[in-house]
């Protein structure tokens, strides 16, 4: 074989082992590239159980009569800082609405007073919220209240607002066979302890994990804040920030730490973002109407008392995810949009008014037609109108709030009529 045969072949065989490393550099660069993008492995967490082999006699107890609630509350925070059953349950045989067991006294439901042991900051902002006296006032009315009771809603500034304005009149008709499950499913949020603590602090954080997660989902709102008279919930399924939480919410950060929220953990806000949570400049509350700056649920809303504090606090919320200008432009949209509902609103009050001077109406609440036209005007859309301009649900301005105002003035007019000539009528024979 010749020199040059022997050199050719050597260039070959270079020429095909650098190929060869080629590919294979190539094949390990494109692994790399797939390994890098592809998603980590999302193994669930696994769930701890702290109770396990616990010698807590409730637990010991309780794991073979109400299983499930020794479970939730094995895999809760608290039950992970060593609160024990006791701590929230057993009291002294002499305190209000202790009932004798196993040997000892308990309470059946911890009552706020229960809880502000560790949550003091939390109660009090409670008690100074609409979600407190003020919400059970709106179903019983404030007369049987005790005298500290009445004091404390009327420091409240729902309490000050117009507080037995006819709001328990449906209550009182319907009576209790209907209202043990309806009104007071939501109402008693705020409802006065034997002890005299207020509230039920177990309405938002279902027992027995006391979830974060739980308590910051908006389906957890959605139990009371749904219906004609207040759809909160179906608002903000249609809103921007619904459609964030309904296509993006399983990968938002539901237990971050209280007090340090940001858009990375949640990238649009629920009902708790806005309203409750500690979220960039604004601090973490339990007053609800902490950040509002009307009384939307009023017949003709007025502004609250702190009401520019309050826009302060809330628009450091909006001020995350949105700039100035457009914050400035919601707000003065709003306001207008307010004004206009309660400028319907007086005109149905005109409207009926020729009929309330003659005694064309009994003393009666509802007990004709006329009185369930007025009614449903201002406290069911009026309330949705002003509740979904807020919340960016054009729907509920529109279809179940502004159409329906029109068509109710119309019906009322028609129905005024009907009174003045029905009594011009009889005056003649």
């Amino acid at each position: 074989m010749s020199q040059n045969s022997n050199a050719f072949r050597s260039t070959r065989i270079l020429i095909i082992g650098l190929v060869a490393v080629i590919v294979v550099l190539g094949f390990a660069f494109t692994a790399a590239l797939i390994g890098q993008n592809a998603a980590p492995p999302t193994a669930e967490a696994e769930r701890v159980n702290v109770l396990v082999d616990s010698d807590n006699e409730c637990v010991a107890c309780h794991e073979n009569t109400t299983p499930g609630i020794v479970e939730q509350y094995g895999h809760s925070t608290m039950a992970a800082a060593e609160v024990t059953c006791q701590d929230c349950h057993e009291v002294e045989a002499d305190y209000p609405g202790a009932i004798e067991h196993q040997g000892t006294h308990v309470l059946n439901s911890p009552t706020a007073a229960m809880c502000e042991t560790c949550h003091a900051a939390e109660v009090a902002q409670f008690n100074q919220s609409r979600h407190a006296l003020p919400a059970y006032v709106a179903m019983w009315g404030s007369q049987d209240l005790s005298e500290e009771h009445l004091a404390q809603y009327e420091a409240i500034p729902e309490g000050s607002f117009s507080p037995d304005k006819m709001r328990n009149a449906l209550f009182a008709i319907e009576g209790p066979a209907v209202t043990r499950f309806a009104c007071e499913g939501c109402h008693n949020v705020g409802k006065p302890a034997e002890d005299g603590s207020v509230g039920e602090c177990q309405q938002c954080h279902l027992r027995h994990e006391f979830s974060l997660e739980q308590a910051r989902k908006p389906e957890t709102c959605n139990a009371c804040h749904i219906g004609p008279d207040h759809p909160q919930w179906e608002i903000y399924q249609e809103s921007p920030h619904g459609i964030s939480y309904a296509t993006g919410g399983d990968d938002w950060h539901w237990e971050a730490e209280p007090g340090t929220l940001t858009v990375e953990d949640f990238p649009a806000p629920t009902c708790a973002t806005c309203h409750m949570s500690g979220f960039g400049a604004a601090g973490t509350t339990h007053d609800v109407g902490d950040r509002l700056t009307w009384y939307l649920f009023a017949p003709i809303s007025e502004r609250r008392p702190s009401w520019q504090d309050n826009k302060v606090r809330m628009q450091n919320v909006c001020r995350e995810c949105h700039n100035q200008e457009f914050i400035d432009n919601l707000y003065e949209d709003g306001d207008a949009l307010v004004e206009a509902i309660n400028d319907w609103v007086r005109e149905s009050n005109e409207i009926i008014k020729p009929v309330q001077d003659e005694g064309l109406l009994t003393s009666e609440p509802f007990d004709e037609p006329i009185d369930f036209t007025h009614f449903d005007l201002w406290h069911h859309w009026g309330r949705t109108a002003k509740f979904g301009a807020w919340m960016q649900g054009p729907d509920y301005v529109q279809w179940h709030g502004a159409y329906e105002i029109l068509k109710e003035l119309a019906t009322l007019k028609v129905e005024v009529e009907e009174k003045l000539s029905g009594a011009e009528s009889e005056a003649g024979e």
